[in-house]
This record gives C-alpha cells, sequence and structure tokens, in this order.
C-alpha cells in the first residue's frame, strides 16, 4: 500500500527550510541492513496515523512529512511546528520479541535521539517516558517527543524532533530546538539521515537481546530527583524516581512509602517535585 495522496505543499519561499530531499534519503537510508522503505511527503495530518492504517507496510517501513498539521503526542496531545521547521517521522516495526518487550521501544528511540544529537554537538537526555531534553548550555529545554503505538503484530514508532524553530515560534517556553541549541548541523536531510541510522543501531541491539537499561539509565534526566506523578484520577503521588524496570516502567519511591512502579499510561504529567 503506498502513503496516502497529500496536497502540494504552498511553494517554500524560506531558503534555510528546503524540502527533504527525498531521493538522496532513500539512497542513503534504504537496503538491506537498513530501512525497507523511505517515503516522504509534502503535508499530512500524522504519519504515525498513516503508517498504522497500512496494514501493509513492511518492517522497516519510514514515514516523513516535510509538514505534519495533526500530530500526536502521548494521551491524545496535539503538536504542530511551522512547515519544513521539524522533523516528522515514523517508523513501523512488526519485532519478534515477545509483546513485554515492546514497552522498551520508546526508551530504545529516546536513545538514539540522545545519540543524534551528541554527534551534532548538543548535550541532552531523557526525560521519562517519552521526551528528550537539551540541558544545555545553550537554550535547555524539551527538544523530541516520542511516541509508540502498537498493534496486535506491529509497532509505528514516531519522533518529532525541532529542528530550525526560531524563538518566537517555540510552542511553550521549555521548548527549544537544535538550531537555538548551536547544533553543529541545521540541514533536516543530515539530521534525519543520523537519527535513522542511529535508531536502526538501537533497535538491533534490543531485537538482539542486549542490555538497554543501563544506557537509558546514564542518560536519565529523571532517576535520582524528586518527582510528582499527576494520576489519571486526580491523585498525585511523589517521591524519588529510583529506576526504570525491565519493561520500561519508572519506579517512585515515596518518603516512608512502598516503591510504586507506573507504566507511562499510569501518568497523566510527571515533573520536578
Amino acid at each position: 500500500m503506498e502513503p496516502p495522496e497529500q496536497p502540494d505543499a504552498p511553494t517554500w519561499t524560506d531558503l534555510d527550510r528546503p524540502p527533504l530531499r527525498a531521493a538522496a534519503l532513500r539512497a542513503a537510508l534504504v537496503g538491506p541492513r537498513a530501512w525497507s522503505r523511505l517515503d516522504v511527503v509534502a503535508t499530512t495530518g500524522s504519519t504515525n496515523a498513516d503508517l498504522l492504517a497500512d496494514g501493509a507496510a513492511p518492517d522497516g517501513a519510514v514515514l516523513v512529512a516535510d509538514h505534519q498539521g495533526a500530530g500526536r503526542g502521548r494521551l491524545g496531545r496535539t503538536w504542530t511546528a511551522p512547515a519544513r521547521s521539524s522533523l516528522a517521522v515514523s517508523v513501523l516495526l512488526r519485532p519478534a520479541q515477545p509483546l513485554d518487550r515492546w514497552p522498551l521501544l520508546p526508551l530504545v528511540t529516546g536513545l538514539a535521539v540522545v545519540d543524534t544529537l551528541d554527534a551534532l554537538g548538543v548535550r541532552a537526555g531523557l526525560k521519562w517516558p517519552n521526551d528528550v531534553l537539551v540541558t544545555g548550555p545553550d537554550r535547555p529545554g524539551k527538544v523530541c517527543g516520542i511516541l509508540c503505538e502498537a498493534r496486535a503484530d506491529r509497532v509505528v514508532v514516531g519522533a518529532g524532533i525541532n529542528v530550525s524553530l526560531r524563538a518566537d515560534e517555540l510552542p511553550v517556553e521549555t521548548a527549544t530546538s537544535i538550531a537555538l541549541a548551536g547544533a553543529r548541523a541545521r540541514d533536516r536531510d543530515t539530521v534525519l539521515r543520523r537519527y535513522l541510522r542511529a535508531l536502526r543501531r538501537r533497535v538491533d541491539a534490543w531485537a538482539a537481546g542486549e542490555p538497554v537499561l543501563a544506557d537509558y539509565r546514564a542518560a536519565s534526566l529523571t532517576l535520582g530527583r524528586e518527582v510528582r506523578a499527576q494520576l489519571p484520577d486526580g491523585t498525585a503521588l511523589e517521591g524519588v524516581a529510583v529506576d526504570v524496570e525491565a519493561d520500561g516502567r519508572l519506579v517512585v519511591q515515596p518518603s516512608g512509602g512502598a516503591r510504586t512502579s507506573l507504566a507511562a499510561a499510569d501518568v497523566v504529567h510527571l515533573r520536578p517535585a
């Protein structure tokens, strides 16, 4: 099944934000030891939704949009950015691993983004469960959100990376972009190539059963800190984030209470206490 036909994006006039070069990206990233398919569309609602709707998409299919008009975050939150200022990229996987290991994929994806930013000279870390934060020294803040959506036989791994957003274009004050953070390269083709190569390495290591959590713990900005987890029933849990379990759950130790393990679906917001 081919990706859905999309209307042409308006003619681009910002020379700092050219369209992605689909043919060159395919030549660099599609192959036996890389990705099986790579499609670039001018605009769409959600790359995750498009890939999930494509029941015949092969393992390793990649869909990237120059502009995503209805991007989704965790718990249905919306995500938008000016055309060609960010990377909206989704990858479809058909893992052979047991279902109880699939919840590690958001963590694996976050590590791939950190690998990418490190190669671009940007210091970053991971906020559980699905955010990548620039840690400084220039313009710290959230630079990427990750959303993994599973079906019985497949999972789509989506990432939205802020590339060239300017300060006056950021949706919230706590956001940033790799350009504002001083990245050595700000061309989206370059960032996408680095990210997809890093993701391929990380996913292959996860599929081979290699340990994931040691690297995640080292990159975590949540572990060891006082946190406040807002729960769906309106209550909150406060304590120290002490560990991440083998299934990706966050372990919180309240003062004087028993440890509690939280899945991403159990938490509306996680913030410093």
